[in-house]
């Protein structure tokens, strides 16, 4: 693990300490099945701002999986080729509209299918490597 990829982890590790609540062990919840669906994840923190100095967490391979942004009321997986993915569970609920991405929003008490959400990290990781350039 690089010192930029600790850092990045060191961060994440960071907001879902400050979530103290449901949205926090929900972040975690969903970082593990990340994990475990693709053990070389890339952990990264992108748009830092004032308003949000944590920034969002991201999971990367071969590009952009998804995001983890957390709202007031839901926790928002946000996969950036999520139109793409075959969603066979109906786990996407959010940003059905986009032509690129789509999103799962949970609330507090929501469960996921965890086996079903592995299989569309997995089917995400997959389609990044499709577009990867061939050396």
């Amino acid at each position: 693990m690089t010192d930029k990829d600790r850092s990045a982890s060191e961060a994440i590790d960071a907001k879902i300490a400050k979530l103290d609540d449901w949205r926090g062990a929900t972040l975690a919840q969903m970082r593990a099945l990340i994990r475990e669906a693709e053990p070389e994840v890339v952990e990264a923190v992108k748009w830092r701002k004032p308003s949000n100095p944590l920034g969002v967490p991201v999971w990367e391979q071969g590009g952009i999986l998804c995001t983890g942004e957390t709202y007031k009321d839901k926790v928002k997986l946000t996969f950036a080729r999520g139109a793409a993915l075959a969603d066979p569970a109906g786990l996407f609920n959010a940003s059905l509209d986009g032509g690129t991405r789509r999103a799962i929003d949970l609330f507090e008490g929501d469960r996921i299918d965890a086996d079903a959400f592995k299989a569309l990290v997995r089917e995400a990781v997959a389609a990044n490597a499709s577009k990867a350039p061939r050396g």
